[in-house]
């Protein structure tokens, strides 16, 4: 039996690695193994190739080479940002400030902090997933150590005015955090002209490895670190380096931002047909998110009467992987604590289905997953009681 294609379409949830980063990264396994940190010749190569990686990635984000610390990946460098800071400003308040649609590395952190005696204020958002700067001013307190807003949303796609987020921080001396994970290679990142003390980002998101991400922190912030022992990372992050890894993260990183805005044109391009056709031919839909300010490869719908973990099945079924909303989440029968947030009533969370497009998606996989999800819509709305009834009491001429 002939094996079948799959479509891919879940690219927030993490990316294929570019085989130009995977033919950069094997000499470091086998070959240029030594350790960074001892004194011979082996450990001098493995030693300039993280520093070069270290230049790839600042030049990425508008920062300084030693503004770059590499981590396990994002969740490691949320944490680090938020438990580094508070801890290092407990003295001075213990007041933490976030948005209600943070991935859970942000918001079971806060839970933490929470536990160890700091006051979390979430944010709420719009209909459309952003946060109001207005809102963000008066929640600022003199006890306010530490705002966490991320970029864009990893579930509806929804993008933060984070200049305007990073200014109201910096007026009032408090430090600005980002998780820019979904970011990389969808938007231009500026750490400066952003005003953005702390950001992290993670190499699978942007065709890079899985295990690699860093956390920015700009010259002057002092946060306490997170991983004691060694002296790598300038005494910042102990842990021998995963040198392959940073290889690889600064390789990709640097394709992810090169013809930015013609990667991100071609594949907004194909996230418009498919979303207006989903819009437009599939009744009982709407979209998640805001129409604009949104990533590019981001399409989050909802389609009423039906259960978004049925649909998932049936499209598996089909050779399409999508996902419901964050894929740290999947597995979990509660609704999207984002789709809550922006207003949708639970029932209508449950048929949710995020499709987030990348560069290996084409015009035919567009018709495809199209046909295939009106499909599975159509079969699943056939079961529903609840559909029937719907159709009972609608109008005949509706």
């Amino acid at each position: 039996m002939a094996s079948q294609k799959t479509i891919y379409m879940d690219h927030s949830a993490t990316t294929a690695t570019d085989p130009a980063v995977v033919e950069a990264m094997l000499p470091w396994y086998s070959i240029n193994y030594g350790n960074p940190s001892s004194l011979y010749r082996l450990a001098r190569e493995s030693r300039t190739a993280i520093e070069e990686a270290r230049e790839k990635v600042a030049k990425a984000i508008g920062a300084k080479q030693d503004e770059i610390f590499f981590t396990s990946g994002g969740t490691e460098s949320d944490n680090w940002a938020l438990k580094g800071a508070a801890l290092a400003l407990r003295k001075k308040g213990n007041h933490i400030i976030t948005s209600a649609i943070e991935h859970h590395a942000i918001t079971h952190t806060c839970d933490y902090l929470k536990k160890q005696g700091f006051e979390i204020t979430y944010l709420p958002v719009d209909e459309f997933g952003q946060v109001r700067v207005d809102d963000l001013k008066s929640a600022i307190t003199d006890k306010t150590i530490l705002v966490s807003v991320m970029f864009a949303n990893n579930e509806i796609g929804t993008i933060q005015p984070i200049p305007e987020i990073g200014a109201a921080c910096r007026e009032r001396g408090i430090l600005f955090h980002t998780d820019a994970v979904q970011v990389i290679g969808n938007l231009p990142v500026d750490v400066e002209s952003m005003n953005i003390d702390l950001l992290s980002l993670s190499a699978h998101k942007f065709y890079g490895p899985k295990g690699i991400g860093a956390l920015y922190i700009r010259k002057g912030v002092r946060i306490d670190n997170y991983l004691h022992g060694g002296g790598q990372e300038h005494r910042k992050r102990a842990g021998t380096e995963n040198v392959p890894g940073i290889v690889g993260l600064g390789v990709a990183i640097e394709k992810a931002v090169s013809n930015l805005e013609v990667k991100t044109l071609q594949i907004r391009t194909l996230r418009d047909a498919l979303l207006d056709r989903i819009l437009h031919e599939i009744p009982n839909t709407r979209l998640n998110g805001h129409r604009t300010m949104r990533l590019p490869g981001n399409i989050n719908v909802s389609f009423e009467f039906i259960e978004g973990e049925s649909l998932l099945l049936l499209l598996d079924h089909s050779g399409i992987a999508a996902s419901t909303g964050s894929a740290c989440s999947s597995g979990s029968l509660e609704p999207s604590h984002v789709l809550l947030a922006i207003g949708l009533p639970a029932e209508v969370a449950h048929g949710s289905l995020r499709l987030t497009l990348g560069l290996e998606n084409t015009n035919e996989d567009i018709s495809y997953a199209f046909d295939e999800i009106k499909k599975a819509v159509e079969r699943l709305r056939a079961m529903s009681p609840l559909y029937a009834d719907y159709l009972k009491k609608r109008p005949c001429n509706v």
